[in-house]
């Protein structure tokens, strides 16, 4: 069974809707630990007013009997309190009110003016509706499930802030669970706490302009075993796969795995990690350049990913625009938006990486229930040990 997952809604409608479908039997969710993470996505300096609105929590319709999945198909909901103050704008049913304001001007960078065309909608809200960030919501709860899959074969995942517009963080000299720990006390979910002042104070600067900033973050994943992933075809390459995943992130307008682009600039010697052995050990790095990946399989080591947040398209000192009703200049539609999301977004790339190395992982040691992919898990474990 491949698993997949969809999702539905609109960032004003009633709720956010996902479905799993090919998750294992027999794993315990943690309900708290869920919408801990919906609250970290909500989290993070810089964020607008929606989330003084919004307290993501999300509810099991389906496939969960007394906290442990069934094998059935999982159904998810989270409800959008604001749906209330937007019943008649967004209503699924009713009638179009006689006096709908509709959005005509198009916000330069968001999907407003492409989707509008390629849809043949007059009003551009029912594109932005669904383009919305909000969709992360549902991202980061259907991640969160695949990570109950990863924590049972103790793999596991965090992110960091590594820049925000031209202030960047050094994390160089800091362990991984430095770096994790200081994140998670930072206000913009950074490790250097000398940069994070300076990012706050260009936010500052960028909300009193009627700006937006975007940045770049970083997810790591520890303890992934070798093989995941392949090289036979180009379509099950992992940093293939991941990369399509995290460019799927609304926002992201670049991805790198391991040295990323540095590599380029640098000569053979320097990019590739050199391999070693010991009887205990088995094989290792001494570096992680590739990022954990090498022709398109996980290689044991660390898997990180970085990527580049453009700044939010949607600005309080709009840009120019036109109007698609008539086609006269106008200025850009203003909705309610951040001046910065980098730190949320990493808290979504964790569960885009979440879903992926799981999804990698069953590939591999597959199974309807859990007791039977953790056997086949532990064979594979064993195998690596005389290789």
């Amino acid at each position: 069974m491949v698993l997949r997952y969809l999702s539905a809604g609109e960032s004003h409608g009633p709720c956010l809707t996902g479905i799993i479908e090919g998750f294992p039997a027999g794993l315990q969710l943690d309900l708290e630990y869920i919408n801990l993470q919906l609250t970290r996505r909500q989290g993070g300096y810089g964020r607008g007013g929606r989330m003084q609105i919004e307290k993501d929590m999300v509810e099991f319709t389906g496939g969960v009997r007394f906290s442990y999945t069934t094998g059935a198909p999982l159904a998810l909901n989270i409800s959008n309190h604001d749906f209330s103050n937007w019943q008649q704008k967004m209503s699924p049913m009713e009638e179009s009110p006689a006096d709908l304001e509709i959005i005509t001007q198009p916000r330069p960078g968001h999907a407003d003016l492409p989707g509008g065309l390629k849809y043949n909608h007059k009003d551009l809200r029912n594109v932005l509706e669904r383009a919305s960030a909000r969709e992360t919501a549902m991202r980061v709860a259907v991640g969160s499930v695949a990570y109950f899959l990863l924590a049972e074969v103790d793999i596991h995942i965090y992110s960091h802030v590594l820049a925000i517009g031209d202030i960047k963080a050094d994390c160089k000299e800091q362990s991984h669970r430095e770096i994790e720990s200081k994140a998670r006390k930072s206000l913009l979910y950074c490790a250097d706490s000398s940069a994070e002042q300076k990012m706050i104070n260009k936010i500052n600067e960028s909300k009193e302009a009627g700006n937006s900033l975007g940045g770049v973050f970083e997810v790591v994943a520890l303890n992934v075993p070798p093989g995941l992933g392949s090289h036979v075809h180009w379509d099950r390459r992992l940093d293939g796969l991941l990369a399509r995943a995290f460019m799927s992130i609304q926002a992201v307008k670049g991805v790198e795995i391991g040295q990323g682009f540095a590599a380029a600039a640098s000569p053979g010697s320097k990019v590739h990690d050199e391999i070693f052995y010991k009887q205990r050990e088995g094989y290792y790095r001494l570096t992680n350049n590739a990022g954990g990946i090498e022709g398109g399989l996980s290689n044991g080591s660390p898997i990180v990913v970085r990527a580049a947040l453009k700044p939010i398209p949607t600005l309080y000192q709009p840009l120019r625009s036109i109007d698609m009703s008539t086609h006269a200049e106008h200025k850009a539609q203003v909705e309610r938006s951040d001046i910065c999301a980098v730190p949320a977004a990493s808290v979504v790339g964790e569960a885009v990486l979440a879903w992926e190395l799981a999804v990698a992982f069953l590939e591999k040691f597959g199974g309807d229930n859990l007791t039977e992919i953790k056997d086949n898990y532990r064979r594979y474990k064993e195998y690596l040990k005389w290789r």
